[in-house]
């Protein structure tokens, strides 16, 4: 069995959801079809949740009432007949209803959450008539009966597993079955979400309970490529990535993929694929096990990035001195992205700075504290790069002209990770570019 997803882009026009379930059709075999939200339903709900969280009822019901025009128009134009067209706006009415009756009574976090759950529910249910209405034997698969986080927002695989399989069973006599990505339950059993980008981890995690033969994300590139293309102009796609690779890139700012995509796919075997809805033909990205070792493969950047670098002369030969500093992140659940150490001082890097103040006020407590803002981490990847003779010259060289605030590198045999001001990143992503892959 496939597990096939489809982003926001895929589906955020009727040409293009119409397009998808001609591209799902002529897929041979049995599939699960994850979809997103519409593009732009998502951003207009969290808008609407928060101005309800702030009281501002009117903007939110002005929000609530643009985007139904939105959804109106759009089943106008996806939907032929005027029964189906009937059933459309049946279903744009009910979901409208419910965000006015959120919008009128006591809104928390809960509701906030439940909010958010609706913009894939929606697209699902007018994919699932869409393709009912073409004569497409299909069925849906709510994601809210199968898929769930337990008390830390993790993943439980093994219990969506558990619910999945025979859920499949009843659902043998058809091809092709549809459902939501991004949202789940949590331990209390109430609608959450896997946070942003979510719906690609919902394909991962269902082709790793299903064990499926391979899972396909489809976006509006021709697959992961070696640099970023908003930044870079002469950029390659990558045709082979192993799935350590693919983990490094995600997480350090390739936007294809949702960084935790790689983890339920990886443990179970289960290849990925990167495709392109705008160009069935390209080849993709393939990401799986196998890979040429020693090579450079792509370059990415994340931005926000916050340097703290802590200066104790009682570091020297004192141990424990580096728990204690990894406590007071730990504390306020704060991940650190890069390590440097030195007999004195020691740097680290964090990119949510929520209880930063807080953190520097316990560090203070070890020696003298630098931070340094505005900082984006250059992630330079390739499978084994450990193994590849004068892999540091070859990056210093290109990077001769820009500061570096920071070097990470033999933590992971796959990754060299390079910390610069965010006024140097898009410079060096040039440079790198040239002198890595000679583009």
């Amino acid at each position: 069995m496939l597990v096939v997803k489809f982003g926001g882009t895929s589906v955020g026009k009727p040409e293009r959801m119409k397009k998808i379930a001609h591209l799902v059709m002529s897929m041979p075999g049995k599939k699960i079809v994850v979809l997103s939200a519409l593009s732009g339903t998502t951003n207009a709900l969290v808008r609407i949740g928060e101005n309800l969280l702030a009281q501002q009822h009117t903007a939110a019901n002005n929000e609530i009432s643009e985007l139904e025009k939105h959804y109106l128009q759009f089943i106008k134009e996806l939907y032929s007949s005027e029964s189906y067209k009937a059933v459309g706006e049946e279903i744009v009415s009910r979901y409208f209803s419910l965000f006015r009756l959120l919008a009128a009574g006591k809104f928390d976090d809960r509701g906030y959450r439940e909010l958010l759950a609706q913009g894939e529910l929606i697209s699902t249910e007018l994919f699932y008539h869409h393709l009912q209405e073409i004569k497409t034997p299909v069925r849906l698969l709510p994601a809210l009966h199968f898929m769930s986080i337990d008390e830390n927002n993790e993943p439980e695989l093994e219990k969506i597993s558990e619910r999945l399989k025979p859920i499949l069973e009843t659902m043998n006599n058809v091809d092709i079955l549809v459902t939501q990505g991004y949202i789940c339950r949590n331990h209390r059993n109430e609608i959450d979400n896997l946070k942003r980008g979510g719906s690609d981890y919902t394909a991962s995690l269902i082709g790793a309970a299903i064990r499926a033969e391979e899972i396909q994300i489809w976006t509006d590139i021709d697959g992961m490529h070696n640099n970023d293309p908003r930044i870079v102009k002469k950029t390659m796609p990558i045709a082979e990535l192993t799935f350590d690779e693919a983990s490094e890139l995600a997480y350090f700012g390739a936007k294809i993929l949702h960084p935790s995509t790689i983890v339920p796919a990886q443990k179970y075997h289960v290849p990925v694929i990167l495709k392109n809805t705008m160009d069935e033909k390209a080849l993709g990205t393939i990401i799986s096990d196998k890979g040429s070792r020693g090579q450079f493969k792509a370059v990415a950047a994340k931005d926000g990035i916050t340097a703290i670098k802590i200066k104790s002369s009682r570091m020297l030969l004192a141990y424990g001195f580096l728990r204690r500093v990894f406590e007071v992140f730990e504390r306020y659940k704060t991940p650190i992205d890069m390590i440097s150490t030195s007999e004195v001082a020691v740097s680290v890097t964090i990119d949510e700075n929520k209880n930063l103040a807080k953190i520097l006020e316990e560090l203070n407590l070890f020696g003298t504290i630098e931070v340094d803002d505005n900082q984006s981490i250059i992630c330079i990847v390739g499978n084994m790069l450990s193994e590849k003779e004068g892999v540091l010259k070859e990056v210093f060289q290109s990077l001769a002209n820009i500061p570096i605030r920071m070097v990470s590198y033999g933590g992971s045999p796959n990754n060299i990770s390079i910390l610069v001001s965010t006024s140097q990143k898009d410079k060096a992503l040039n440079l790198l570019n040239e002198g890595l892959f000679n583009l």
